[in-house]
């Protein structure tokens, strides 16, 4: 589980197998995953988080939504599971193998008329949206060089107590280590940016690998 490295393993295995489970669909898109991408497999949410994404699309009453980061689809089918039938989920990703397989399970989940991939560079997706605050709700799951970026476009988009969630924000327990690498300074200085934020009130749950909140004031 995503969450061992910085919470007792038996605690979060306790806290999973008290939560929602997910359906078949879903698990059989996990158990695809994995064999089609073998270590890539840690790009997809955790299982719990998914039940957590659909819950937060619900309460908040999401009709718009968008997602930097589609990977094989987990999460946009969710998200797409919370939104109301006249709801719409922009999914941004660069890959056209992974989000074929996102496609085919959009479809078996029967949420793919509330769906439009757009296929790019995420920066350059977000900043062709229209500029009016529209967005109720949108998750951040992507490169994490890209995040600082991704955040600000989508914020100045957000309608006023729109939702963001964005995921690995306490990069499996290394984000507090001053000698970690690799991702870890740039979610640092992410995190940093988000909790001096004015504009926002969130809060960074130790929750899988780190799922930060972010409600725009």
């Amino acid at each position: 589980m995503k969450a061992d490295n910085f919470i007792q393993p038996a605690v979060a295995h306790y806290a999973a197998s008290h939560t929602s489970p997910p359906d078949d669909l879903l698990l059989g898109l996990a158990e695809e995953t994995i064999k089609l991408t073998g270590d890539r497999a840690i790009m997809q949410i955790a299982h719990e988080q998914g039940t957590l994404l659909t819950m937060l699309v619900q309460l908040t009453g999401a009709r718009r939504a968008v997602e930097v980061g589609t990977f094989t689809g987990y999460s946009s089918i969710c998200i797409a599971r919370g939104l109301p039938a006249d709801g719409r989920l922009i999914a941004c990703d660069v890959s056209e193998e992974w989000t074929s397989v996102a496609r085919r399970y959009w479809e078996k989940a029967g949420v793919s008329e509330k769906i439009e991939l757009r296929l790019g560079p995420g920066a350059d997706t977000l900043k062709a949206l229209p500029q009016e605050e529209w967005i109720d709700f949108a998750f951040i799951d992507a490169d994490k060089a890209g995040y600082p970026v991704y955040y600000e476009e989508i914020l100045v988009r957000l309608a006023p107590g729109g939702l963001i969630a964005v995921d690995n924000t306490l990069q499996h327990g290394e984000i507090t280590d001053p000698s970690a690498g690799g991702t870890v300074p740039a979610m640092r200085e992410f995190n940093d940016l988000v909790a001096a934020d004015s504009r926002v009130t969130s809060v960074l749950l130790p929750f899988a690998d780190g799922l930060t909140l972010v409600r725009k004031n």
